[in-house]
């Protein structure tokens, strides 16, 4: 009882700062200055009404779209998981395989783990850097990319590589089509710059530089919204793609072994209410690979019915 008076008390206050509560045997009554007296369930039900002047969805933009239907209800999905070594071409032999395997084995959906074709260090960015406007010799691992989802037409969201694009360096993922040609590319908007004494100091933002836009692309499988790896932390980027309809949410990532068993479980289930999605059960392989001493992951997440 004490518990509802104080609910009535709090909304009484909410809709009318100058009413005052007055208890009064079983008919307790709000007085008012100007004479008005209402019943206490008369300001409940006035507290619980729908208010006309409250419209959130207006607050958002660009406004919420609905969700479309997919393309495919049901289809597998590969997460390649690649050990990166100083070889390049090493490197992108060793994910065109990963690819084919996948495709061999019915994947229609494939995903490359966060640069993967080279070392994670501000000395190999430059080193290893690609010019994907150019393409060809200048940009061998996007053309292995392209040549092989059309070869084995499935939708691909390769990873990361370093972009080359003027006097800028970027973190870039390339969605390709099961056409093989280039649905969109994803510049990581979060760089990832930590400094922890005595155990690790990287700073991306020393040779990167920050990308500008979110990601949403329409393919195969349906629509995929795409972060890169620190973009995971900043649930704002996830909301954006649900609210773009996205069905399906992509963070390659290759977390590091000081920070990265700490939360990079936590942030995929954190995401997963966020935007009513239900995540991929690929966490068999992440944990694998983390007892092998590396984060190289694909994070996937299935929007579906926020019931189950």
């Amino acid at each position: 009882m004490r518990a509802a008076a104080a609910a009535t008390s709090t909304a009484a206050a909410l809709l009318a700062p100058g009413l005052k509560l007055c208890a009064g045997g079983a008919r307790a009554r709000v007085s008012c200055p100007s004479r008005s007296r209402l019943p206490l369930h008369r300001i409940a039900a006035m507290a619980s009404a729908p208010n006309p002047s409250f419209r959130p969805e207006e607050a958002r933009s660009p406004p919420a779209l609905e969700l479309p239907t997919p393309p495919l209800s049901k289809f597998k999905v590969a997460l390649c998981q690649l050990s990166v070594t100083a070889d390049k071409n090493r490197n992108i032999a060793h994910a065109r395989a990963a690819i084919e395997k996948a495709a061999s084995e019915g994947a229609k959906l494939v995903l490359l783990p966060e640069i993967w074709n080279g070392p994670y260090s501000n000395d190999s960015f430059p080193e290893y850097a690609e010019d994907i406007e150019a393409g060809g010799d200048a940009a061998p691992s996007f053309s292995m990319m392209s040549e092989v989802a059309r070869i084995l037409q499935v939708t691909l969201v390769g990873g990361s590589i370093a972009e080359r694009s003027g006097n800028n360096l970027y973190n870039t993922c390339c969605i390709f089509g099961s056409d093989g040609k280039l649905k969109g590319k994803h510049r990581k908007i979060h760089l990832f710059d930590i400094d922890i004494p005595g155990k690790i100091t990287f700073k991306e933002s020393k040779t990167l530089t920050a990308g500008q836009n979110p990601t949403v692309v329409d393919t195969d499988v349906g629509r995929i919204g795409i972060g890169i790896c620190y973009d995971i932390r900043f649930q704002e980027l996830a909301m954006l793609y649900a609210a773009r309809g996205a069905h399906l949410l992509c963070y390659p990532g290759a977390f590091n072994m000081t920070t990265g068993p700490l939360h990079w479980e936590l942030l995929q289930r954190a995401r997963q209410p966020a935007v009513c999605c239900n995540m991929r059960p690929s966490s068999r392989y992440q944990c694998r690979i983390c007892c092998l001493g590396t984060l190289h992951s694909c994070w996937t997440f299935w929007r579906g019915d926020c019931n189950n």
